[in-house]
């Protein structure tokens, strides 16, 4: 069934319960730790009237960000059927292309949410695998000691198997974790049953009446509130996998309403416990039950840091190829799925992170400070670019966009400026993780830009190139020589180099050019562009999109028929291999030159990236300064 059509009985089952498995694993697990974080320390006085005044803010908040906001506008701006802040980037800065300066100031504004995304990936498997095991000390207070060793061994295990893939697992992603969302719920419902007067706080005025009475309060409240909506950006980014109807239908027909009870329980609870509010998600739990809800709250935690875990790569993967990273070595997990990769790199660092923050803070509690900052950041880069989508995208009145947008601004960036303040708390750990990368970001693609302008002065014309040689042509060998080259129209060095060294010339001659394109997917029946140059030599440029795999023999392949004869066995692919010698004057600071140079040395190579058979290819040096 094409992802297009909008799925129904069967179908449209299995699929939200994929979706509840994949794209609530995060959201679904703030109730281990979001309202214990309101009342820890003594931030909100606990009283009947303040327990009501949060669960009204967490009701609204969930409503107003998740269900309006994401659920409803949100998943409405897909890109060609893709979702996810890259996605959002890419469409936003299609639709002001015409407007250079605009959007270029959207590319850094969606890079560096991209960028800080990664210090929530750094954040979410920390915080939710230590609140589940938490629960260890409200079960047994003596195991307080085990917290983090125990911790530390699920986070460990979590990332070594990775390179396995998560197919294996991932179909009881969506069991276990509609298993979760009906436990949660269970235990709500008898506290609620107790203490029913809770249920007034779906009113707005409770809200409004705790943020009137106590503003200092409850503006540092709104911090610790937020984080019942962290994943919420899972639900666009997953669009592409479910797609809209799945996804709405699980976040109303299952995981809303469990959170709903979950969380209304736990202030019914506090309303006549409230020496529970040390740990109220735990405390909810009847003393059996404890041990088996600490193995099914440590069995979700997994579920939602793998799902993190895998965004990360293909994030990763989306922002290489737009060219804002070095190429990265890639595995495949699966030969069915391509989107199931393993990424060594960014697994053992995003694990090495991880484990600096759990030692390092010890606490879900201390780690909340810094999760909300990263959380709220991207929450308001994203409602910003949907305003760029409704605008220029779909072109969209300015008073539509601005209403459309303008509630969901207001309320993002409440809770930006209270997690703001908690900035030397710990909020400082994702943002400096975020603003490295962004660093790291911005010095690849502008180290690219000046190799482009240096290859681009240094470059000979292809077409003026080829008639000279053929003047007098130098002595021709048989199969196909594909030259591959960033810069369309002009001559490759590794030609020069060929000629220079084994002065030769294939029989046919291919100048290929890869460009990746700013949209998600770009079919075969737009992949290739073939220009003659006469001599059985010919200009191809293959275009990609960010989310397509850059096979060039696959691409190439597509030539049959069209005048060109390709046999495997007799292609060669020659490719020239820069080293980048940084030098003083112009360019980069000397530092950054230094850091692109690293990064080039190191980068996975392009062979493999663009998928070259290795027993085929032929690689030329230069050097290039800049």
């Amino acid at each position: 069934m094409s992802r297009a059509a909008a799925p129904r009985g069967r179908a449209l089952a299995a699929l939200a319960l994929g979706a509840i498995g994949v794209v609530y694993g995060d959201i679904g697990t703030s109730v281990l730790y979001a309202l214990k974080e309101v009342f820890a320390r003594d931030r909100v006085p606990l009283t009947p009237d303040n327990v009501l005044g949060i669960l009204s803010l967490v009701f609204w908040t969930l409503t107003i960000i998740v269900s309006l906001k994401y659920v409803t506008l949100i998943l409405r701006a897909d890109n060609n059927g893709e979702g996810g802040l890259v996605a959002m980037l890419a469409l936003a800065a299609g639709a002001v292309r015409e407007r250079p300066a605009l959007r270029r100031r959207l590319l850094l504004l969606g890079i560096f949410g991209t960028a800080i995304f990664y210090g929530d990936g750094v954040i979410t498997p920390a915080i939710t695998v230590l609140s589940a095991i938490e629960g260890l000390e409200v079960a047994a207070p003596g195991l307080h000691r085990f917290v983090v060793p125990v911790t530390l061994a699920v986070i460990t295990a979590l990332f070594a198997a990775q390179r396995f893939g998560s197919g294996t697992v991932g179909r009881f992603f969506g069991p276990l974790m509609l298993a979760w969302f009906v436990a949660i719920a269970a235990l709500g419902v008898p506290h609620l049953l107790r203490q029913p007067q809770v249920l007034a706080a779906l009113l707005p005025h409770h809200a409004l009446g705790f943020m009137l009475r106590h503003p200092g309060i409850g503006f540092l409240a709104l911090g610790a509130v937020v984080l019942c909506v962290t994943g919420a950006e899972a639900l666009y980014a997953d669009l592409g996998h479910f797609g809209k109807r799945p996804i709405r239908a699980a976040w109303f027909a299952v995981v809303l309403p469990a959170l709903l009870l979950n969380y209304f329980g736990q202030g019914a609870m506090l309303l006549a416990q409230p020496e529970n509010v040390r740990n109220p998600f735990f405390e909810m739990a009847p003393a059996w039950a404890r041990f088996p809800l600490v193995a099914l709250a440590t069995a979700a935690s997994v579920i939602a840091s793998q799902a993190l875990i895998s965004a990360a790569y293909s994030v990763t993967k989306q922002v290489v190829q737009l060219g804002y990273l070095p190429r990265l070595r890639v595995t495949h997990t699966s030969v069915r799925e391509t989107g199931q990769i393993y990424m060594p790199l960014v697994n053992w660092t995003l694990y090495a992170f991880v484990v600096f923050a759990v030692v390092m803070f010890g606490s879900s509690g201390a780690l909340a400070s810094a999760y909300g900052i990263a959380v709220t950041i991207d929450m308001t880069i994203t409602t910003i670019m949907t305003f760029f989508v409704v605008r220029y995208a779909w072109r969209l009145p300015l008073a539509f966009g601005l209403a459309a947008t303008g509630l969901f601004f207001v309320v993002d960036f409440s809770f930006f400026a209270a997690n703001a303040v908690k900035l030397f708390e710990g909020g400082w750990f994702p943002v400096a993780i975020g603003g490295a990368l962004f660093t790291l970001m911005l010095t690849w693609k502008q180290g690219r830009r000046l190799m482009r302008e240096r290859l681009r002065s240094e470059s000979i014309d292809l077409a003026s190139f080829l008639e000279a040689i053929f003047v007098s042509p130098p002595q021709r060998v048989a199969g196909t020589a594909v030259f591959l080259h960033s810069e369309r129209g002009s001559t490759p060095f590794a030609l020069l180099h060929n000629l220079k060294h084994n002065k030769v010339l294939h029989e046919q001659n291919l100048f290929v050019t890869v460009m990746q394109h700013e949209v998600p997917w770009i079919g075969f029946d737009k992949r290739i562009e073939i220009e003659p140059l006469g001599h059985d030599c010919w200009q191809v440029t293959l275009h990609f999109g960010f989310k397509n795999e850059p096979d060039v023999p696959e691409a190439l392949a597509l030539l049959a028929g069209r005048g060109v004869k390709l046999d495997a066995m007799e292609t060669s692919y020659f490719l020239s291999r820069d080293t980048v010698v940084p030098t003083f004057g112009g360019g980069m600071a000397m530092w950054r030159e230094k850091l692109f140079a690293s990064m080039h040395r190191n980068a996975a190579a392009a062979a493999d990236f663009l998928h070259l058979p290795t027993n085929r290819i032929v690689e030329l040096g230069t050097k290039l300064e800049i």
